[in-house]
């Protein structure tokens, strides 16, 4: 299941959640070289977040892997800078089309409960959060974490404390029939943090790369702790569908003024 959008209108023009896109889609253009050889590599290995390197736990000298045929090599003095830059890096087409599409659809609201200050610092604690909890549970120090997935999971833990009974339309693919279903949002970012669950617990023990299940976890979390502190009351006033006591949201949204 794929969100295409959510019945919610905007209610302030999304000035960080597009800057933020934008920063992203920067980064995967000039610094990235759009995912080509030897770009991607040298972008992961300078801007990656590794968690051996950035505790010190690996051997100055040490190589690991960024790709076929493709290492790093640590260097001493482990970059602290890696834990933002890693937000921002990308492993491949999908994975950043998928994270900047999760942020476009969810982004604008919880930028709507914040305002645009807010939302950045917001976002970046729960990046920190995230990569916190991915390094303290992964088992594989040696492997890159690259990607925005753990910041937009905090987003994603904002809205569903922010606006439960939104409904959120999904792209459905059973083998060759595919539709739409339009879910509230309590269940559909619930279900994908039971997954997010799951699979970390699974990945336990695990040394490869692969999905940071435990940064999805992190961040989700982390937002939905953080939006108690960052969410601001007057602007959350204006907007129809903000908590559980507010009148269900129509199906086709209108904006308002």
């Amino acid at each position: 299941m794929f969100p295409i959008r959510d019945d919610n209108p905007a209610i302030l023009v999304p000035y960080a959640t597009i800057g933020l896109i934008a920063l992203n889609v920067l980064a995967w253009v000039f610094v990235q070289g759009l995912g080509s050889q030897p770009a991607l590599s040298q972008s992961i290995c300078q801007f990656g977040l590794v968690a051996g390197d950035l505790l010190g736990t690996l051997p100055e000298g040490a190589r690991f892997p960024v790709g076929p045929g493709a290492s790093c090599v640590i260097t001493p003095g482990g970059a602290w800078f890696t834990l933002f830059t890693s937000m921002f890096m990308h492993g491949g087409w999908l994975h950043i089309i998928g994270n900047m599409w999760f942020l476009w659809v969810f982004g604008n609201n919880v930028e709507d409960a914040m305002g645009h200050g807010r939302f950045v610092i917001f976002y970046l604690l729960c990046g920190l959060a995230a990569a916190a909890l991915q390094i303290a549970l992964s088992n594989s120090p040696a492997v890159p974490m690259v990607g925005a997935s753990g910041a937009i999971g905090g987003v994603m833990g904002a809205y569903i404390l922010l606006y439960p009974r939104v409904h959120v339309h999904m792209l459905l693919i059973l083998g060759f029939f595919v539709t739409t279903v339009a879910v509230p949002a309590v269940l559909m970012l619930g279900y994908w943090f039971l997954l997010q669950l799951l699979g970390g617990f699974t990945a336990f023990g695990g040394r490869g790369g692969g999905v940071a299940f435990w940064a999805h976890v992190g961040g989700f979390a982390a937002g939905a702790v953080l939006v108690l502190a960052f969410r601001n009351e007057k602007l959350l006033r204006r907007h129809p569908y903000y908590g559980w006591k507010r009148r269900s949201p129509t199906r086709n949204w209108r904006r308002v003024p």
